[in-house]
């Protein structure tokens, strides 16, 4: 006797083309929230590094408020402000694209061609303003120099307010040359640009100014600003000077902690190349837009999409911004 088993083909459908399930999602859209959870798996990690690192290095971390003070084209110092500009323009952005996903549910063409555009443009000024924080991060400021521990000491006035090198030191009379390997040993080449300043300059001209002060790494959590020396304390560390140190790279910085350029470099550049990407695919499916693609295929789901990876971009720089910038 041969057993017969029932079937709901109502339970069976494909989830192909579009379907309705799991949770009323077409493949694509699932699919993206898949990479955006992983996505948002691997910043997590990045992100709980830095904390740990920080958390490790609390007392001389460089302060956020004295490194990021930059503003285009304006002279003078405003902590965080430009920063903050940067912020409200990629949140904007996902503002505009809340409005273009919208519309395409209305499946009004040129709303949502213009939404597109204007969230590109805001990915555009947030991308551009950041290699603009990044050149002025990587130049540098001030200036400092490096002691034998590998440590970071900066000049302050009587004020306790960070001063550069070119405001109170004078250049000696000798010309310096750039070791390279065609100049030298051919084995042997310098690191980098040579600062605008000898160690022996440095010194000499921080002795002969009573005014300028040197402060290190250590901060004094009461006043929530770094130590200043006095003035013989400060020759005892001048003594145990090895170089001059102008900007930031992989290897040393004249913010303090180097490990604060390397985490600051790989997660706020690994967000870029994620913001970069998404402008890629934005543009792509801008000019979709303004074909007509979607109004063929009765549907603007591609928009919705991309709209999902774009708002994952803007959430993760909150976090980034608050780390890095805020905390």
């Amino acid at each position: 006797m041969e057993s017969t088993v029932a079937t709901d083909n109502s339970n069976q459908e494909v989830w192909s083309g579009g379907g309705k399930k799991p949770f009323a999602a077409s493949y694509g859209k699932m699919m993206m929230w898949f990479f955006i959870m992983s996505d948002a798996l691997t910043f997590s990690g990045f992100l709980v590094a830095y904390g740990l690192m920080r958390f490790k290095f609390l007392e001389s971390w460089p302060i956020a408020d004295e490194v990021f003070t930059h503003v285009p084209f304006i002279h003078g110092h405003f902590p965080m402000y430009y920063v903050a500009f940067m912020t409200f323009i990629l949140i904007f952005s996902s503002v505009t694209m809340v409005l273009a996903v919208d519309a395409g549910h209305q499946m009004k063409k040129a709303k949502v061609t213009i939404y597109m555009l204007l969230t590109i443009i805001g990915g555009l000024i947030f991308l551009g303003s950041q290699a603009w924080e990044w050149k002025n991060f990587i130049n540098g400021t001030y200036g400092a120099v490096v002691l034998q521990d590998g440590k970071i000491a900066q000049f302050v006035d009587n004020e306790g307010h960070q001063i550069a090198l070119s405001d109170f030191v004078s250049k000696a009379n000798s010309e310096r040359v750039q070791h390279t390997r065609s100049n030298g040993l051919w084995y042997v080449k310098d690191a980098g640009e040579l600062p605008p300043y000898t160690l022996n300059e440095v010194v000499t001209s921080f002795n002969a100014n009573p005014d300028v002060h040197l402060r290190t790494e250590q901060i004094d959590f009461d006043v929530k600003k770094k130590t200043v020396l006095s003035k013989a304390e400060a020759s005892t560390y001048l003594s145990k000077a090895t170089d001059v140190v102008m900007g930031a790279n992989l290897k040393v910085n004249e913010y303090g902690k180097t490990l604060f350029a390397d985490f600051f470099f790989f997660i706020t550049g690994f967000h870029g190349f994620h913001v970069f990407s998404g402008i890629l695919i934005n543009v792509i499916i801008f000019f979709n837009v303004i074909l007509g693609t979607y109004e063929k295929r009765g549907s603007y789901e591609m928009v919705e999409k991309v709209g999902l990876y774009w708002h994952f971009v803007d959430l993760v720089w909150v976090f980034v911004f608050t780390f890095f910038y805020l905390v």
